[in-house]
């Protein structure tokens, strides 16, 4: 019997929707659940849609990996656990490696990979009964999917020490406070603020975006000299391109722009 799909996707207009559905267990992820993040978020790459957003059905975001009982068993064999950490490895990785802005939607539990999953969006919404934890010492388990890199960015090594050795969980309110999230609102604001952010991202020059995002998430391997440089070469790439042009109009002429990514 085929399994059932974990990742669900919908296109609304230039905004893609990828929605982790496991609800009865707040959207663990399968062991085929890592492959299907990883392909949408290479499709998403590569379609014409310009934002995509991560959500959880139902009341959560996302409670990590299912790891059952026949998983773990499994798992006790270290080539086979070397090969089930791929799947999260390139899921992670394909996530970081997006050229397009990515929004994740927090709902209910964010722990665990689904905690990294969601800090690793380039902005993340909450609503105020979110909450977050890396929980994988409580489990007997490191830090995966990236926590490792994107938690003392976000919020400092001292802090990333602390959340990271203890699992303790945080309120979205703490997440905020700490820099770990970018805004929290009510449950029921949650998708209204979504799609505003979203539809502003979508309007954006995606080539000036794509640069954006390279030269932020390289900001802390790069002297000042070295940032100067990577600024330097693509600005001049950007100087040359038409959405430059289209945006310089649009302003003069008090409209919108129509970016092409051209």
């Amino acid at each position: 019997m085929s399994e059932s799909p974990f990742v669900l996707v919908e296109d609304r207009g230039p905004i893609r929707h990828l929605t982790l559905s496991q609800p009865a267990r707040k959207n663990a992820v399968p062991a085929h659940g890592w492959s299907e993040i990883a392909t949408a978020l290479a499709d998403f790459a590569a379609s014409e849609q310009r934002v995509v957003v991560l959500r959880g059905s139902g009341e959560d975001f996302c409670s990590g990996a299912d790891l059952n009982v026949e998983v773990l068993d499994d798992l006790r064999s270290p080539a086979v656990g070397r090969a089930y950490m791929r799947g999260p490895g390139a899921a992670a990785t394909a996530l970081y490696r997006l050229p397009k802005p990515s929004i994740a939607a927090v709902d209910g539990v964010a722990v665990g990979a689904g905690m990294n999953l969601a800090i690793g969006c380039d902005i993340v919404i909450a609503t105020d009964r979110a909450r977050f934890a890396e929980v994988f010492v409580k489990r007997g388990l490191t830090v995966d999917f990236g926590g490792t890199w994107l938690l003392p960015r976000l919020v400092g090594l001292a802090q990333a020490r602390e959340l990271a050795l203890t699992g303790r969980g945080v309120t979205a309110a703490e997440a905020l406070e700490m820099g770990l999230i970018t805004r929290v609102v009510a449950a029921g604001e949650l998708d209204n603020a979504v799609l505003e952010l979203a539809t502003e991202l979508a309007a954006g020059a995606p080539a000036a975006q794509r640069f954006i995002k390279t030269g932020l998430s390289r900001s802390l391997e790069m002297t000042f000299e070295q940032a100067i440089a990577y600024e330097d070469q693509a600005q001049a790439t950007l100087l040359a391109s038409d959405d430059l042009r289209e945006g310089i109009a649009a302003f003069l002429e008090k409209r919108p722009p129509d970016f092409q990514g051209r």
